[in-house]
């Protein structure tokens, strides 16, 4: 291509995959997720080099436009992408182009995919404390007369929940563009997607009560069975507030 001519993503993975520095190419957003991309969707593409490698790819590094998003990094800065971050759930939904790592990087995306148990377990006992913190001042307020700071907790305590839900299945929570998406094919176990999808809907909305309630009665038993029982029990007599009346 001249300095003219714009770069494509056709393109340029021609032209990756024809460099022995690069050991991987991986297709992340819109792209990556089957019916969600637009007229307006980009190609946002991982360029994965050998560690040490030397390549006058490195020339594209922050190359961005409405069309083609490029992120040039090594190996080493690859598994750590996303461990912890934002990145990781694109991450793990992310689509190979190239693997010449015997499956390395498959392994790597696999791993952003899910997380250890260790892991899980801490980041779930946080979001739930948040989760009942933000249900509880919702509920407070509600019940206070203050109906715009209701409604507020009430939308900061669906955002925790989603983290919460996730991480009770070892998983990255989506992003929001991507959680009827994600959830479709890939259920949370225990729960009817539809019905927590119209709950959150309802939730973040208006910040009803009764639909808070119940549904924390859903959250309760999970949390609970999951081995988080402690999280919910520090919360006294608090919890009368939250549970169904």
């Amino acid at each position: 291509m001249t300095a003219q001519e714009p770069l494509t993503y056709d393109a340029f993975v021609e032209l990756a995959a024809a460099d022995p520095a690069v050991v991987g190419l991986v297709l992340k957003g819109s792209r990556a997720h089957e019916g969600m991309t637009t007229e307006h969707s980009d190609h946002d593409l991982y360029v994965v080099l050998a560690d040490a490698a030397v390549t006058d790819l490195t020339r594209f590094t922050g190359h961005r436009t409405p069309q083609l998003d490029l992120v040039i990094l090594s190996l080493e800065q690859f598994r750590a992408a996303g461990m912890p971050g934002f990145e990781r759930y694109a991450l793990a939904r992310a689509r190979i182009l190239l693997d010449r790592l015997d499956g390395d990087i498959t392994h790597i995306l696999a791993d952003k995919a899910r997380l250890h148990t260790d892991e899980a377990f801490r980041e779930a006992r946080q979001w739930l404390d948040a989760y009942a913190n933000s249900l509880y001042r919702s509920i407070k307020n509600d019940r206070d007369g203050h109906p715009l700071a209701a409604r507020l907790d009430a939308a900061d305590s669906i955002r925790f929940l989603l983290e919460l839900l996730f991480a009770l299945d070892r998983r990255p929570r989506p992003y929001n563009k991507y959680l009827g998406w994600e959830l479709a094919r890939f259920p949370l176990p225990g729960w009817d997607t539809d019905q927590l999808l119209d709950a959150a809907d309802h939730i973040s909305g208006t910040g009803d009560v009764s639909t808070q309630r119940h549904l924390f009665a859903q959250v309760e038993t999970a949390a609970r069975q999951a081995g988080h029982s402690a999280v919910l029990d520090a919360w006294g007599q608090d919890l009368h507030l939250m549970r169904p009346q």
